[in-house]
């Protein structure tokens, strides 16, 4: 049984639901790793089979974003739970919902602006729409008073990414992110973050995949689908192991592997792209010529990114932490091969050069993040070039004449001319 939550101003029970606790906390600016984690400890810390009150939730929430840390959350959370939101974002489709400074962090995130950046970006545009007691807005003009505001306060090359961010979410074409390195490099750590932030919640595992096949064709059959894929090799029906080439043999050992996840890679990302849905493809199976199976015709966006860590201590202290937060992933198996991991790594290395797929070091996982989001706008900018009004609409133009003259924050007068 959960403890229920009651909500005496509104005299409802409801029980307590930390994945809404987690979105809260998420709108509220936290990372989703930190939002995970408190909103954990909350539930961990209530009464079994009881009942608490929306105060006390609160109150328990408040101090353990002060102990944390999260000192510029603590208003934002407040605000949702103190009033109504003041400002409504009418879409284009007719549709309304209250202006998010959490979403609006995300979006200038995933346009490539940093998070404190993004933070005081959508703190600087928050805090003038109240000022100037703006209660309804399209998305359209806040996109464009958006775009202004990056120009002018924070440089052109911002302001021209969030352009081709917003006309590529605008044009309903899906991205495909395929996420490729060898085990340790934070390849799933990395995708769950960017599909937060890029809003994508089709996110598949390459090695979820072999696991469904290694159910399906016993060991007996396919002895190299029951292997790591560092160590795929020793299932070659080679005769002269020791003989031959190490680096060699885990190529040949891996590329074999490979081929068989090809076939279900390739399915999971034809069917996204029959629907039209974004999705990452994370895993050491990710290869770049991946993409070079797929039928032709679709009008996805493909981009391809590999990780890399590229100092041996810091790759083997990452195995070993993995053992140590999840012990059934085996560290010490790792380290035992690590010469085989670190051979695999330098052959993805040396793909992603051939195929001139990006090689991201992640050494620093904000960093990466960034550095892909980067490498997401540039390629979507292959495809997407418009202008401000081809984005926004008729706004620019009936504020052209305001916007050449004035700084941005003086057009919000004239948003109902």
């Amino acid at each position: 049984m959960k403890t229920t939550v009651v909500n005496q101003s509104e005299s409802t029970r409801v029980p307590f639901l930390r994945g809404i606790l987690i979105r809260s906390l998420l709108d509220a600016g936290l990372q989703f790793e930190e939002a995970f984690e408190l909103a954990t400890q909350v539930r961990d810390d209530l009464p079994a089979d009881g009942e608490i009150s929306t105060d006390a939730i609160r109150d328990r929430v408040f101090s353990l974003l002060e102990e944390q840390g999260h000192l510029g959350a603590l208003e934002p959370y407040r605000l949702p739970l103190a009033a109504p939101a003041k400002i409504q974002v009418n879409s284009l489709s007719g549709t309304s919902s209250a202006f998010s400074r959490g979403k609006m962090e995300r979006y200038l995130q995933a346009s490539g602006l940093k998070a404190e950046k993004a933070e005081q970006t959508t703190d600087m545009i928050f805090d003038q729409l109240l000022g100037a007691g703006i209660e309804t807005i399209t998305t359209c003009q806040l996109g464009y008073l958006t775009y202004l505001c990056l120009r002018q306060e924070v440089s052109k090359k911002a302001a021209k990414r969030y352009l081709v961010w917003s006309e590529f979410q605008r044009s309903a074409r899906p991205l495909v992110l395929l996420i490729c390195g060898t085990v340790g490099t934070g390849k799933s750590t990395i995708a769950t973050e960017i599909a937060h932030l890029l809003d994508i919640v089709r996110i598949q595992s390459t090695d979820m995949l072999r696991e469904v096949m290694r159910m399906m064709m016993p060991r007996r059959l396919l002895p190299i689908l029951h292997t790591s894929s560092f160590n795929a090799w020793k299932a070659l029906p080679i005769q002269d192991h020791k003989e031959r080439d190490r680096d060699q043999l885990v190529a040949d050992g891996y590329r074999s592997q490979a081929d068989l996840l090809a076939v279900p890679c390739e399915a999971v990302l034809h069917r996204a792209m029959e629907e039209s849905v974004p999705i990452i493809l994370e895993g050491v199976h990710a290869l770049p010529d991946l993409v070079e199976r797929l039928p032709q015709g679709f009008d996805a966006i493909m981009v391809h990114a590999t990780l890399a860590v590229l100092k041996p201590k810091e790759l083997k202290a990452r195995l070993r932490g993995r053992g140590a937060e999840v012990p059934q992933r085996r560290a010490k198996r790792y380290l035992n091969k690590f010469d085989s991991v670190w051979s695999l790594q330098s052959f993805l290395l040396s793909e992603a050069d051939r195929c001139d797929v990006p090689i991201i070091t992640n050494h620093d996982k904000d960093k990466a993040i960034q550095q892909i989001i980067l490498h997401i706008i540039h390629e979507i900018r292959r495809h997407f070039d418009g202008s401000p009004r081809d984005v926004f609409g008729t706004v620019v133009e009936d504020l052209k004449d305001q916007a050449e003259t004035e700084p941005w924050y003086q057009l919000l007068p004239h948003l109902g001319d």
